[in-house]
């Protein structure tokens, strides 16, 4: 399987389902199509008709969209458990999931992934403050309800998709300072902490692509790839 993804220091849609592979042991080969480059497009397109990344080929079986991409390895790798084994866990886990597809809009505009660079605490308004005190929400009942169904420091113990899905909105919390509740910078720290997610975070960290339209118009505290501009 090849899948096919955006720059790992911005692309947070690729970051879900390479993740949710990644930390599932579900292997496959990966191509990374700068974002905004000039020639993103005929590249893409030469693996998708949809125009974006991510998307997984499989011989001559084409999956895009994140969720589908999910979906699609879960019943192909049934062992691995990519949704956690749990009836009432797994359908909490497709349930924010599918919120985290469709919501948080407001979070996301206002702090783009970047994993590249760290921000001081500020008000962001009152839509990045809803979002995040409802991805608090969402952790919090998810740690408290299947926390236990296995080992491990993730929303149902052991590491799923439902955690792949939500590591992008986990990255902007930290990045940007933002305010969460003991629950939840436990589970930040958990999640970024993981090999999976270190693997990634290793490899943007060593991009030499700036995005423009993802790097936010204010000093960041901390610059993680000091030798580039921008």
């Amino acid at each position: 399987m090849y899948l096919y993804i955006g720059n790992k220091l911005y692309s947070s849609w690729s970051l879900r389902p390479w993740l949710a592979m990644t930390g599932c042991g579900i292997s496959f080969d990966e191509t990374v199509i700068p974002l905004f480059d000039e020639a993103f497009k005929a590249r893409v397109a030469e693996v998708s008709d949809a125009g974006l990344v991510p998307v997984l080929v499989d011989g001559d079986i084409k999956v895009w969209e994140t969720l589908a991409i999910i979906e699609y390895v879960a019943e192909k790798f049934p062992e691995n458990a990519v949704w956690p084994v749990d009836v009432a866990a797994r359908a909490h886990a497709r349930s924010i999931s599918s919120e985290m597809h469709a919501g948080f809009s407001g979070l996301r505009s206002v702090c783009p992934m970047n994993l590249g660079k760290r921000f001081a605490r500020r008000d962001r308004g009152e839509d990045v403050t809803r979002d995040a005190k409802r991805a608090c929400a969402i952790v919090g009942e998810a740690r408290t309800r299947f926390g236990q169904l296995g080992a491990g420091p993730f929303l149902y113990g052991a590491f799923s998709a439902a955690d792949a899905m939500y590591a992008p909105l986990m990255t902007r919390l930290d990045t940007y300072d933002i305010e969460v509740d003991g629950v939840t910078r436990t589970y930040i720290d958990a999640l970024l902490g993981c090999e999976a997610f270190q693997t990634w975070f290793g490899a943007a960290l060593k991009e030499e692509w700036i995005v423009a339209e993802d790097e936010v118009d204010e000093p960041a505290i901390e610059n993680l790839r000091p030798h580039l501009a921008g």
